[in-house]
């Protein structure tokens, strides 16, 4: 069943949101034992201001009715000690509280992000990003305030109630049971309230990822909203979702509206009888005035817990939504990892099964590959995009060797960065194998592929740092050499004449460059690497003429001795090639050097010239 109606997928409700909240339990065992001293804190606390009235009995009953004045003094400064020491517990049980669902509202965060991480980009181009952020920061902080909050006030408000309505029918049976029955009504209001809340709760959820998508793609596509001029629709049709969202939080609004003040009236109407009914019971002796006063003051306790449930309801919806909703990214099992983490990642996907994710803190560093992966070959490889007609693939066979350059070339649409992705698995084949170094390529550890295959894409995708955290993604130890030497070759020395040279933080997405600049960086990160295997999709295309010629010759000695698939569609960019490979209708059609595909190959001659008439 989907949860909204946005062309994008959302997810799929898998259980209730009870169960969902209850499954994410284990993220509170490690806190344990701050849980137990905040409860025991609390019902101190409460168990101290029970006392107080009491004391005010004995006081009326006592020290006033047999005109004991020296019991006064002791018994008033006992209510003041009780009182203060009531409040440094609180204020004791609030520290400890706020700590230990802060630590476990930042492990859930650093699980779900490393899920996210974990996660194919087959999930990423199916979800929409604010979907995903919200999910990552209001859900969180929705299942944070209920098990920090809403969970101890439930707790002490059962109790409370509890133990104050045993108080009263100690104090006069049927005048305690009279103010104990508020709680069926109550009772009744409240699954009424639950059900709607539910509902509500559970589509502003989804409405507030929705608008977060919005403000997320104007804001990473302002350029292209001003110079289109389309500033006034994207304003419009954020202020339609931000209208909705607004509609559904009113009418939550006004549903808690009307609930508060219901259980506002219900225990307020109930003491209001008690003191009546009480004032009839002193005057036939079967209330002292000092226990009716005693039994208004607990009376008045109950009002504390029946409003507490209100918020605790409120509460417990949201996060229990919000679980439901963060739970649909952790089942999302990935589809592409490690065949020997099959099982740890079963476990991990399973949070009721361990301490949630097991996730370290500690800075990842790239291992070092020993294995010989050289040589890259394409096996019979077929792909299908889910839910499409016709396979983008359908018998790939290619064998690149060691240190040999070949260029992918094909039509828009021919399936060439997707037979790229295939190498350092961003996609799994549907039908046969890709071989690195004669090992298939899904036997091989994901950390080591990765470390073996280094990747620059036409779409540069740059990050909000310096120049030199950019450059150094895939190469943590690189020096400054190294790292000046990357430069050179992707003519990307600009960087150097930057405001603040290799530490120029470069903006969100690397916005601060230019289309040119954020290719070469992209590019110099990837040469810096030193994989054994190079791909590079398009990497130049974003470049002018001079400039490419000039890193066009730079890649030529740098791809001495590395292995090398390239997707080109410039003739001087093929150059670069040991052999060219023309995919076309999901096969490899020829394969040779560009001047004999030009002689021999219509259709490569044709895309060439087609290429060249564009520049």
């Amino acid at each position: 069943m989907t949860v909204t109606n946005s062309p994008i997928r959302l997810g799929t409700v898998s259980q209730s949101p009870v169960a969902a909240l209850w499954r994410l339990r284990p993220y509170l065992r490690p806190y344990r034992r701050q849980l137990i001293a905040m409860l025991s804190l609390a019902i101190t606390t409460e168990a101290m201001e029970i006392v107080i009235p009491l004391l005010a009995k004995d006081v009326i009953d006592g020290a006033i009715a047999h005109h004991e004045r020296g019991l006064l003094l002791p018994l008033g400064l006992l209510a003041v000690g009780l009182g203060a020491t009531s409040a440094a517990l609180g204020l004791i049980r609030r520290w400890i509280q706020g700590n230990a669902v802060a630590d476990m509202e930042k492990t859930l965060r650093n699980d779900l992000y490393a899920h996210l991480e974990r996660l194919e980009p087959s999930f990423h181009d199916e979800w929409q990003s604010g979907q995903l952020l919200s999910r990552a920061t209001t859900d969180l902080s929705a299942i944070r305030r209920f098990a920090g909050f809403g969970l101890v006030f439930l707790i002490i408000s059962i109790m409370t109630f509890s133990a104050v309505t045993g108080l009263l029918i100690t104090l006069n049976w049927w005048l305690g049971l009279i103010t104990g029955a508020m709680v069926g009504p109550v009772l009744v209001f409240c699954t009424r309230f639950e059900r709607r809340y539910k509902l509500l709760a559970r589509r502003a959820q989804d409405q507030d990822g929705d608008l977060t998508t919005l403000v997320e793609e104007a804001a990473t596509g302002v350029r292209v909203l001003k110079s289109l001029g389309r500033a006034p629709e994207a304003a419009h049709a954020h202020l339609a979702q931000a209208a909705e969202l607004s509609r559904t939080r009113i009418a939550m609004a006004d549903l808690l509206g009307t609930f508060w003040s219901t259980l506002d009236l219900v225990p307020n109407a109930v003491i209001a009888l008690a003191v009546i009914l009480g004032a009839f019971a002193v005057s036939h002796h079967a209330l002292t005035i000092g226990g009716l006063v005693a039994f208004i003051t607990l009376s008045l306790m109950l009002i504390w817990p029946v409003e507490a449930l209100g918020y605790v309801l409120a509460s417990g919806e949201e996060a229990a939504t919000a679980a439901q909703r963060v739970l649909e990214i952790f089942d999302t099992a990935p589809a592409i990892k490690d065949k020997e983490q099959d099982q740890d990642q079963n476990n991990a996907d399973h949070p009721e099964r361990s301490r949630g994710f097991a996730v370290s803190s500690a800075p990842r560093v790239r291992p070092s590959v020993s294995v010989e992966y050289g040589t890259v070959q394409f096996d019979h490889v077929r792909f299908s995009y889910p839910g499409a007609d016709e396979p983008v693939l359908r018998d790939v066979n290619l064998q690149v060797g060691r240190g040999e350059t070949v260029v992918l070339a094909g039509a828009t649409g021919a399936g060439k960065t997707t037979l790229l992705n295939l190498v350092p698995r961003l996609a799994d084949v549907t039908g046969g194998r890709v071989l690195l170094g004669r090992v298939d390529v899904r036997d091989i550890p994901l950390a080591e592929l990765r470390a073996a295959v280094g990747c620059a894409f036409e779409e540069a995708t740059l990050f909000s740092a310096s120049v030199r955290e950019n450059v150094m993604f895939g190469a943590a130890a690189a020096s400054e050499d190294e790292i000046e030497a990357a430069l050179t070759a992707a003519q990307a020395r600009f960087a150097y004449d930057l405001p603040w040279g290799l530490d120029t933080r470069i903006g969100e997405q690397g916005m601060a460059l230019s289309g040119g600049q954020r290719q070469r960086i992209a590019l110099t990160r990837a040469i810096l690497a030193r994989p054994q295997v190079l791909i590079l999709d398009d990497p130049l295309s974003a470049l002018d003429v001079h400039t490419e010629e000039r890193v066009t010759r730079a890649l030529t000695e740098i791809l001495a001795g590395v292995t090398a698939l390239i997707v080109a569609h410039r003739p001087s960019t093929v150059m670069l090639a040991d052999r060219v490979a023309l995919l076309d209708g999901g096969v490899i059609a020829a394969t040779g050097s560009h001047r004999e595909l030009m002689a021999t190959e219509p259709a490569y001659a044709r895309l060439m010239s087609m290429e060249e008439i564009a520049r």
